[in-house]
């Protein structure tokens, strides 16, 4: 699944959370990593950071040819 990398450490990722899906969103800071917040939408997510600001990182399948 991908992830969302944007300015300052900022990190998007989908999670399911009491059976619902949600965005958390964290910024690492010195090595740490703290919560910003759980967000329902992506318009919740627009509060904490700007969308054009994100770049989305998608895992590589190893082994593929």
């Amino acid at each position: 699944m991908a992830t969302w990398h944007g300015p300052d450490g900022i990190l998007i990722e989908p999670i399911i959370l009491n059976d619902r899906p949600r965005l958390r969103v964290t910024q690492t800071v010195n090595g740490r990593r703290y919560l910003i917040a759980y967000c329902a939408s992506v318009k919740q997510v627009a509060k904490h950071v700007a969308l054009a600001d994100l770049v989305e990182v998608i895992p590589l399948r190893r082994g593929v040819a």
